[in-house]
């Protein structure tokens, strides 16, 4: 990678050797991520880079394949619109595209008024949605919001609203008091594994091919949007949590975060070898089995069910276990993360 001055700064770009090494597949990792970050600003190193992998023996003549299908497509494939159709010569089109009709549609589009009436919404504000799906009106935080992932924009966040707001009412509405909480503490370390599971993946995200294949896909764009499960899910959980009434001698209402960062890191690294989904249930059902069962074998009381799940979440030995098996989850992430880099099979 060669610099255009000494030292760390943005001031450097892709040089011919390191952009052959990259579309050859044999640059090193941290290189790789650094270049893949760098081509999304510099369209000049891009285009060292699309050469270097246009000339490549293997991909070379894939990508001409592709494109050469792409346009014979295109070729075979009737346009419907007017500047498509006088692009390819349709008299009528021109004809059309000459009109008053169009020029006064053309105007309002540059000015932000409806035809023929000098007002109406401006460019960016109509309500259908776009070729990606996302509402032109979403404001920017929405938009953040809807590419984090199909996990919050759907069901789960919904079962998420209802868990919380849900165990208040149980707690002060129906009159169950400090019971609720043990209730909650079972069942939150397995909301964010479910979210994670609903994140990404094959049959979670409609666009996961398309995502794997860029170069912020894998392992970075999964971790991106457990992150933002993990972001929404912890703050409600544990503000639902503390507002219930204290049970006495009963865990606290933030210690469920360390067995549910280790749930969730465990099915991200089981995910590794089976999938996101098959790794997100065998955690899931591996917690109800050794953990809520168990919990609740004095019965549903709120103090039996409390006196059994208070060893699985209360005292500083137990929340270090749950802590060494987050880090070792971790690792094992971090030793699979070139899984990420291919598709799921089915």
């Amino acid at each position: 990678m060669r610099r255009e001055r000494s030292g760390l700064g943005p001031d450097w770009h892709v040089g011919g050797e390191l952009a052959a090494r990259y579309a050859a597949g044999t640059a090193a990792e941290s290189d790789a991520w650094s270049l893949e970050k760098h081509v999304e600003a510099c369209g000049a190193c891009a285009a060292v880079v699309s050469s270097a992998v246009r000339a490549g023996p293997e991909t070379g003549p894939l990508l001409a394949g592709i494109r050469a299908a792409v346009l014979e497509r295109a070729v075979q494939e009737p346009r419907e619109s007017v500047g498509s159709r006088a692009y390819a010569g349709d008299p009528e089109a021109h004809e059309s595209a000459a009109s008053p009709a169009f020029a006064d549609t053309a105007t309002a589009a540059r000015t932000g008024a409806a035809p023929g009436t000098g007002t109406g919404p401006a460019i960016g504000t109509s309500t259908g949605a776009g070729t990606t799906g996302v509402p032109p009106r979403l404001s920017r935080a929405a938009r953040v919001v809807w590419a984090a992932g199909p996990a919050l924009r759907g069901a789960w966040l919904v079962a998420l609203v209802v868990v919380a707001l849900g165990a208040v009412a149980l707690s002060y509405g129906a009159g169950l008091g400090a019971s609720v909480r043990p209730l909650l503490l079972v069942t939150a370390p397995v909301l964010p594994l479910a979210g994670v599971a609903l994140s990404y993946g094959l049959h979670a995200d409609p666009l996961y091919e398309i995502a794997t294949s860029t170069p912020a896909g894998g392992l970075r764009l999964l971790l991106t949007r457990a992150a933002a499960v993990l972001a929404v899910s912890v703050p409600a959980l544990t503000l639902a949590g503390a507002v219930l009434p204290v049970a006495s001698g009963g865990p606290g209402a933030a210690a469920w975060l360390l067995p549910g960062l280790a749930l969730t890191l465990a099915a991200l690294a089981l995910g590794s070898f089976v999938g996101g989904r098959r790794g997100a249930a065998a955690v899931a059902a591996a917690w109800l089995a050794f953990v809520v069962a168990p919990s609740a074998a004095g019965g549903p009381a709120g103090a039996a069910l409390m006196a059994g799940a208070s060893p699985y979440f209360a005292g500083p030995a137990v929340q270090s276990g749950w802590a060494a098996g987050a880090v070792a989850c971790a690792l094992l992430l971090a030793a699979r993360r070139r899984s990420f880099d291919h598709l799921e099979t089915p």
